[in-house]
């Protein structure tokens, strides 16, 4: 098997999903390598004292160093925008330090593991780069202006071809890397830009496995059966990885996004989607609330730094999210947090 190298990034608030992410990427594709930009000294810390094989943590401090263009834009973008702007530069860092990597694949930390990603490179090969779409429901179709694609999963070989696209991203996201549509509607964060990838570059790939990626913006109209110990999707693909985007702990529960994005939640997903990932959750939280302790948990706050427009729709949108995630509260879409047996 070709060597695959993954990389991703967070910071302490968000380091129980990404070793939930990693331990499902340990088990369906076994011995591959993770490398972890660590946003914040406390999740830098906590991966060193677990000492994991296969996951590489890197201080956002020494990436920095090694790629001052982007740092230089920090001073102008909110927390999560320069977040974003790191995406195509970080990818590029871990391939200059994996030269014998045939592909680099960034994967959001909210992903979720649940059968081996070979399929996804049985359908890259030949290619030079890989982007799965949204595939947003017609119900929320209005969406697609925050780009046709996801940036959950993309993939790069490591050819000359390859690297010059991501060489390209990375050029745009430091130029502009925002967290709302522009003027001209053709941007948006790091995300939009994939939009323009297969039309620049020739061998870019559109992965259209649906048991990839699949999330509360696409599931709502497929069809979904549990069958020989794997959800099937469409009488066709199994799940092969889930976007877990939105889940919020409120006390003793955990809630999802999909009444954000009109998606039902049924018996189906609740059991063989959210409750094994719920229970990944809590034992990493349990593994590492002691190496955390005394460091205040925050949400990133998602303030764009643009106009005072910009800034009021920002404010609007996450208004909206709040109200929204309270529904889902007083509505009990809820999965409780997995407990220990009494001792």
């Amino acid at each position: 098997m070709a060597k695959r190298v993954y990389c991703t990034y967070f910071d302490h608030n968000y380091i129980a999903r990404g070793l939930a992410l990693f331990h499902s990427l340990q088990q369906h594709a076994p011995g591959s390598r993770l490398w972890v930009l660590c946003l914040s000294e406390p999740c830098y810390r906590a991966l060193i004292a677990l000492n994991l094989p296969n996951l590489v943590p890197c201080r956002l401090g020494d990436f920095e160093a090694a790629d001052p263009q982007v740092a230089a834009t920090k001073p102008t973008r909110s927390t999560i925008e320069y977040y974003f702007t790191c995406s195509p530069a970080w990818k590029l860092h871990v391939l200059a330090n994996e030269p014998d990597a045939e592909w680099v694949t960034y994967l959001d930390s909210d992903l979720f593991f649940f059968a081996s990603p070979e399929p996804i490179y049985d359908e890259m090969k030949g290619a030079s780069f890989g982007i799965i779409p949204h595939h947003f429901t017609r119900r929320i179709a209005f969406r697609q202006r925050f780009g046709t694609y996801n940036v959950g999963w993309v993939s790069v070989r490591n050819c000359e071809e390859g690297i010059a696209a991501l060489r390209w991203w990375r050029e745009r996201c430091i130029e502009w890397c925002f967290d709302y549509v522009d003027v001209e509607g053709d941007r948006f964060a790091d995300q939009r830009y994939l939009d323009r990838l297969p039309r620049l570059f020739p061998n870019v790939r559109i992965i259209e496995n649906l048991g990839a990626n699949l999330a509360p913006w696409n599931m709502a109209e497929r069809e979904m059966e549990w069958r020989d110990g794997a959800l099937l999707i469409d009488s066709k693909y199994n799940l092969l990885f889930f976007h877990f985007h939105g889940v919020q702990r409120v006390g003793d529960y955990y809630f999802n996004s999909h009444r954000v994005f009109r998606a039902p939640f049924p018996s189906i997903m609740r059991a063989h989607v959210y409750e094994p990932y719920v229970a990944a959750l809590a034992a990493a939280e349990a593994k590492v609330a002691p190496m955390l302790a005394g460091d205040r948990v925050e949400i990133v706050r998602n303030w764009a730094v643009g106009s005072r427009v910009d800034h009021l729709l920002n404010i609007f949108r996450r208004l909206r999210t709040v109200v929204l995630r309270w529904l889902d509260v007083v509505t009990r879409r809820a999965i409780a947090v997995p407990r220990e047996p009494a001792r």
